[in-house]
């Protein structure tokens, strides 16, 4: 009998991430594609079509069987329609595209669609830092700030339409920095990457000391540059701020944090911890603050296991 997989897919800002999964949730093929999103829709369309064609023939090459694909993209998808409800900037164009209808006439398999934020919730509650957890918060902190409320269920709440988990745009500063979504103010504007390399500027860390990436602003940090130390523990407390609303509202068991800033461990979580402990009401403190534990792979594996689910419902 052959090995049954689906394809997960996992559309972001920056990178497209991508796999082979089984159904034990074993990844079994990896890959990560510049999003280039400036490029347009037609252009995203066509890389996805290519990443889903590459990995039937890989299936084929190695005896697997394709039964399904489960595609997680940024943006408000529309559960029960199948397309993008609303994108912003992030993504130019997204607003509007049939994307499952698009995948599975392309691809000929059957397509699961959803927000990649709530995909990262699944992949982590499947096989990641939340498979023991019940009713718990994740947050994405990357191009945007995104996230998903698994429930004691073991489920994400999708909300009406499947929008809910927009947390990057609760505004936490009236008046605030304008956010692409057309507000001022969002948790967005202060607590994704795009923003603190924003601060880095504004606070005269330039690109030559950076080069632009949030890996280089970090090292700077614990080298004791003392401008780059400042702004470190200042992006920790507006993390720290979302997440102490957050916390007041679900009472989660835990908030489990993704997104390549995970990679700096206490130095960052110790931070955000030790502000959002001062923050919450006592009530809610303390509230467990951990790093996700599939990395970059949690939004493809989130993906698949939709795309299992959806299998076994047909």
């Amino acid at each position: 009998m052959k090995r049954q997989v689906v394809f997960g897919i996992d559309i972001g800002g920056t990178n497209i991430k991508s796999g082979i999964v089984d159904a034990s949730g074993s990844i079994l093929h990896t890959d990560n594609t510049p999003t280039d999103a400036r490029s347009g829709r037609d252009s995203l369309l066509d890389k996805l079509y290519a990443i889903a064609g590459r990995y039937k023939e890989i299936a084929t090459a190695e005896g697997w069987e394709a039964s399904g694909m489960g595609v997680a993209t940024a943006g408000y998808v529309h559960a029960r329609e199948g397309r993008i409800g609303y994108a912003t900037s992030n993504l130019p164009g997204w607003t509007g595209v049939p994307l499952r209808a698009n995948m599975e006439r392309e691809t000929g398999l059957p397509v699961a669609l959803v927000n990649d934020a709530h995909a990262f919730a699944i992949g982590e509650a499947w096989i990641g830092a939340g498979k023991e957890l019940g009713g718990f918060l994740c947050i994405t902190l990357g191009t945007g700030v995104g996230g998903s409320w698994i429930t004691p269920e073991g489920v994400p709440y999708y909300g009406r339409d499947g929008y809910a988990g927009g947390y990057g745009h609760i505004v936490i500063q009236h008046g605030g920095q304008p956010c692409n979504c057309g507000l001022s103010g969002c948790w967005e504007q202060y607590a994704s990457v795009t923003a603190l390399m924003r601060m880095a500027g504004e606070a005269g860390i330039g690109e030559s000391e950076t080069g632009g990436s949030a890996k280089k602003l970090f090292e700077l940090a614990r080298s004791g540059h003392p401008q780059a130390l400042e702004l470190i523990d200042r992006y920790a407390e507006y993390v720290a701020v979302g997440l102490t609303s957050l916390t007041h509202i679900l009472n989660p068991s835990a908030v489990i944090i993704g997104g390549a800033v995970t990679a700096q461990g206490d130095f960052l979580f110790d931070r955000i911890r030790g502000s959002a402990s001062q923050m919450m009401m006592p009530a809610y403190d303390p509230v467990a603050i951990i790093p996700a534990a599939l990395g970059e792979h949690a939004g493809l594996a989130g993906a698949a296991k939709l795309a299992w689910l959806a299998g076994e419902g047909r």
